[in-house]
């Protein structure tokens, strides 16, 4: 009877995943984060240190491509929702997008035409392009495989745990691969470059075999039928935002807390060498901000049973807001301010929080996208990962215009590897914890808007499956 009951559950859309299954799965977002993730923590860096712009150029830079995305990710939503290749609907883009998103984030850390920003704009909005191309039919993926919430916990739990292995190996890794390749043993020189070149070469090419490795150990199976494709048109994106409110408020999320982490994140490295006064600490500080997933998000499914997914994120949060606020304070308590290793602790403190909060926000989407089929119908994965992408995109945005502008508006010298001004200082410590703590209140304000809890978003999934089996 009972294996009647869960073969009856799968035929109503509530697979259940094998543990190579979401291995395969989460390689997806190790691939990506290999590559993403060096352009989110150290590109602005690369660009005015080794490249030579000047940072409010590179600013400026990062806010157009971002509103270029604007245009081309719901673009590449209706595309992909439109179409059924026949190397799968959403999975086939982990490849036809990821050649082309491991050769422009290679061609983004070469320096062969150091200070030209022609250049740097056409490899950088073919990286960002191609990213959208991989990363949009990945969120979709997710949503494709299976409508059990707890196996949707479980899935995005190991998603996590190893986009955080990819962070950890770009955080730990990069600077040390970088120095190491150095003539001049620094990662903020312009004689670096060809080290920045190596090493992305490296993570890319790794990045683009995890993705096919995502390839053969997924497969959609709750997608949308073949007679709604034809009517899925880009002004669907407009449409679902302005009627699914779950999605509004978890858009609004992704904002926040996607800019907390950039920015957070762009500024780590200028903050260990320059207040801090340890660049040979910068691998171990940045890493810590991917090494708390291995402890708790294989917890998460467990912490989410016992005190709610509102409370989770409520907790980790609050952590997080905590360890800013210590980095902080040992910024400007001078009987603190050699401590490096409470610097460290306090990153670990800090990034706890946002790895388990941030982390898990990806379930959600899954679940927006079951209220939007429950409300019309139509299970449009991809224009929802579209707005997702849209949404996390300018949250990473204001990660690189944030920083660009405060260093410029501070005085920030570009050609001095070793020390700042206090001002500058000050203003690095504002971007590593006062504004991302900022952010992160308000990201607490917006989840406590959340309406899909689990009893509902279940109560909706079964009743999409009973309504589609009397169809």
């Amino acid at each position: 009877m009972e294996d009647q009951s869960a073969t009856k559950r799968e035929s109503r859309g509530f697979y259940k995943l094998s543990s190579v299954q979401r291995i395969g799965f989460g390689a997806g977002d190790l691939a990506q984060n290999l590559i993403y993730q060096t352009v989110s923590m150290y590109l602005l860096i690369f660009y005015t240190n080794v490249f030579g712009l000047p940072a409010a150029t590179a600013a400026v830079m990062f806010l157009i491509v971002r509103l270029i995305d604007v245009v081309w990710d719901p673009i590449v939503g209706a595309f992909v929702d439109k179409r059924n290749p026949k190397m799968g609907k959403y999975r086939s883009w982990l490849i036809l997008g990821g050649v082309p998103l491991t050769g422009f984030a290679i061609l983004c850390f070469w320096n062969g035409f150091s200070g030209s920003l022609l250049y740097a704009y056409i490899t950088y909005v073919g990286m960002s392009m191609s990213y959208t191309l991989v990363n949009v039919p990945y969120g979709a993926l997710n949503a494709s495989l299976t409508r059990d919430t707890d196996e949707i916990t479980k899935l995005t739990a190991t998603r996590m745990f190893m986009a955080n292995l990819g962070g950890l190996a770009v955080a730990y890794g990069i600077p040390i691969i970088v120095k190491s390749l150095s003539p001049d043993g620094l990662i903020n020189s312009a004689a670096s470059g060809k080290a920045w070149f190596i090493t992305m070469t490296i993570y890319a090419i790794t990045g683009l075999l995890l993705l096919f490795f995502c390839y053969t150990q997924t497969k959609e199976r709750v997608v949308m039928k073949d007679k709604d494709m034809a009517l899925v048109k880009v002004s669907d994106l407009w449409t679902e935002f302005k009627r699914n409110r779950p999605l509004r408020v978890l858009a609004c999320f992704f904002i926040t807390a996607f800019a907390m982490m950039a920015i957070g994140n762009s500024a780590g490295s200028y903050y260990m060498i320059y207040n801090m006064r340890a660049p040979e600490m910068v691998p171990y500080f940045m890493a810590l901000g991917s090494i708390p997933a291995f402890i708790f998000m294989p917890m998460v499914p467990a912490i989410k049973r016992a005190i709610g997914k509102k409370q989770m994120f409520y907790v980790f949060l609050s952590v997080a807001i905590f360890g800013m606020g210590l980095l902080y304070a040992i910024s400007v308590i001078p009987a603190l301010k050699d401590l490096v290793w409470l610097v460290l602790v306090a990153q670990f403190i800090k990034s706890t929080g946002v790895i388990v909060a941030t982390g898990y926000m990806w379930a959600l989407v899954p679940e927006v996208i079951s209220y939007g089929e429950h409300r019309t119908g139509r299970r449009i994965s991809g224009i929802v990962n579209a707005l997702t992408g849209i949404f996390f995109k300018a949250g990473m945005a204001l990660g690189g215009v944030v920083p660009g502008f405060v260093l410029a508006f501070v005085g920030f010298d570009e050609k001095n590897a070793v020390s700042q001004t206090p001002f500058v200082e000050q203003g690095i410590l504002w971007l590593v914890a006062v504004i991302p703590a900022l952010l992160l209140i308000l990201a607490m304000f917006i989840i406590s808007r959340y309406e899909l809890e689990d009893d509902v978003i279940d109560r909706l999934n079964l009743e999409i499956e009973a309504r589609q089996e009397n169809q």
